[in-house]
């Protein structure tokens, strides 16, 4: 049968908006309605990754975008596979990361119908919106085109969070009349700086500070190299975040870590004099029930107002990208010297042996498995953790990383089934780069279709398997209350079989004294492989 829809047509216009601001690869799994995306991607250099649960795809788009620097993108179809995505889309709000949701939607004039359309949904826009605030459905393929160009201008220029973008069938599958000029990417301009006279009071309480501290959090991974040169110039330890994890490299002797949600940590940003917040928004998610509260100045750098007062008002608000305004500090503060000298360094090793005991004492185990890594793997290896307590316990405090993105994971929406498709989109994103999974076998269980997505892109993964029989943290909750663990003690599958039989090489580790040998060995396979490791 021949085709009577046109080629160059509205779905054409978007791909190419989105090609034209460097987007190379896009996730989601093709459906009878958003065909007039995926016409267009092979002719347009674009990989589509194609998961097998639309979960899958916006968590491995977000795994890409963390390596990539650009929004991921993720193409739906209409009704549930929109609605499959959200988990994904409410993790990218929660931590505040950038992501393009593309989906078609019913037929101008039917909206609201309820006469039985294929996957027929009462408000997918509505549902969306709710979740994630940003979520339009388009009237004309001009409007669809502008609001790619006005989510690029936001995720440069404003706090980073989804937008869903619904383009009706019909117009979907229609001739565009966008005038090629249109769909050019447009300059992003040069992140926002704050006001001078907030900046030279800012450096004023830094300069008179003898005991500054920094704490950052996901906002500053943007600084690059300008926030270690604070710190050297401050003589401030810098401790983050989860989120912020290696702002600063962690090897170096300024580093805590990412450890704020520890009392000595706290303590620490309590008692100083000067107590620079930039990019957190101090959520319990990161403080794990701690309270930042100073005793002396302190001062908040954001790029969203509505965060400069968010669980702590500061003497002093820099509302700006930490991009710039990390620079601009740096430039009101030339010619100053540390009062601490550069004698404080050595001065914070108890501190950080107390923060590693602190760490250890929760799980001495995962603590051992991640060291047996780190000195293990490439020192540049990507991470790509769950909400697993292998992450949250051992990979945050005993990897340390030394530069920004190198921790796949999500704090704050702290959702299962995020691993696995997080490094595939990793590896996609940098196949030159060291990737590995370092997962819980329950949140495992949750994306374990997504193994045969990483044989069917060809990437070389060890994806490796904490085992502890189930959902340990939460036995664990149950214990604290005085309740017998009910629904947490999990039946295993035979994981080297099952692994195998989605096509991966599979290691089985019954002792940690062969882990390194095993992980040495996995780097070597082509393609993705499975460590089973039984704890």
């Amino acid at each position: 049968m021949t085709s009577t829809i046109p080629t160059n047509n509205v779905g054409l216009a978007v791909m190419t908006t989105l090609r034209n601001y460097g987007i190379d690869a896009v996730f989601g799994i093709p459906g009878t309605h958003n065909l007039e995306f995926y016409r267009h991607l092979k002719p347009l250099g674009i990989r589509p990754v194609t998961t097998r649960h639309e979960q899958g795809a916006g968590y491995g788009s977000d795994g890409w975008s963390q390596l990539k620097g650009l929004p991921g993108v993720v193409i739906t179809t209409s009704g549930p596979g929109l609605l499959n995505a959200m988990s994904a889309a409410a993790t990218s709000y929660c931590e505040s990361r950038p992501m393009i949701i593309l989906s078609p939607g019913a037929p101008r004039g039917s909206e609201f119908s309820d006469v039985g359309l294929l996957h027929e949904t009462k408000d997918p826009t509505g549902a969306v919106r709710a979740l994630i605030g940003r979520s339009t459905r388009v009237s004309s393929g001009s409007e669809a085109v502008e609001l790619i160009h006005q989510a690029f201008a936001s995720f440069a220029h404003g706090r980073p969070r989804p937008v869903h973008i619904e383009i009706p069938l019909d117009l979907l599958e229609s001739a565009s009349d966008v005038d090629p000029a249109a769909l050019e990417a447009r300059p992003l301009g040069a992140p926002k700086k704050a006001d001078d006279d907030a900046v030279a009071a800012a450096a004023a309480l830094l300069r008179d500070a003898s005991n500054p501290v920094i704490l950052a959090g996901g906002g500053s991974l943007g600084t690059g190299a300008a926030l270690l040169e604070l710190a050297e110039l401050l003589q401030a330890p810098v401790v983050t975040t989860i989120n912020g994890k290696a702002a600063i490299p962690e090897g170096h002797p300024l580093s805590l870590g990412s450890e704020i949600r520890f009392a000595s940590a706290q303590d620490l940003c309590n008692s100083s004099d000067a107590l620079l917040v930039i990019g957190s928004k101090l959520g319990e998610s990161e403080m794990w029930g701690g309270k930042i509260l100073p005793q002396g100045g302190s001062i908040r750098i954001d790029i969203d107002p509505l965060q400069l007062h968010c669980n702590l008002s500061p003497e002093l608000e820099l509302l700006g990208n930490a991009a710039a305004v990390v620079p601009q500090l740096l430039a009101a503060l030339t010619g100053h010297v540390a009062a601490a000298a550069p004698q404080l360094a050595p001065q914070l090793a108890p501190l950080r042996a107390e923060l590693q005991a602190e760490a250890r004492a929760m799980a001495p185990v995962l603590a051992q498995i991640n060291e047996i890594l780190a000195a293990t793997l490439p020192a540049d290896t990507v991470i790509a953790g769950d909400s697993s307590q292998i992450t949250y316990f051992g990979t945050t405090s005993f990897f340390p990383m030394q530069q920004p993105h190198q921790l796949l994971y999500t704090p704050a929406y702290a959702t299962l089934g995020y691993g696995l498709p997080a490094a595939i989109g990793a590896k996609v994103a940098a196949p030159d780069r060291p990737v590995v999974g370092l997962i819980g076998d329950g949140a495992l269980m949750f994306a374990v279709q997504e193994f045969i997505t990483a044989v069917e892109q060809g990437v070389d993964l060890p994806i490796i398997c904490i085992n502890n029989g189930g959902y340990g943290e939460i036995r664990q909750n149950m214990q604290d209350r005085d309740l017998a663990p009910v629904g947490v003690d999990l039946v295993q599958p035979d994981w080297v079989r099952m692994a195998e039989g989605f096509g991966l090489t599979a290691f089985n580790v019954e002792s940690l004294d062969v882990l390194a040998d095993t992980v040495t060995q996995a780097l070597a396979v082509k393609g993705p492989s499975l460590i089973h490791v039984s704890i």
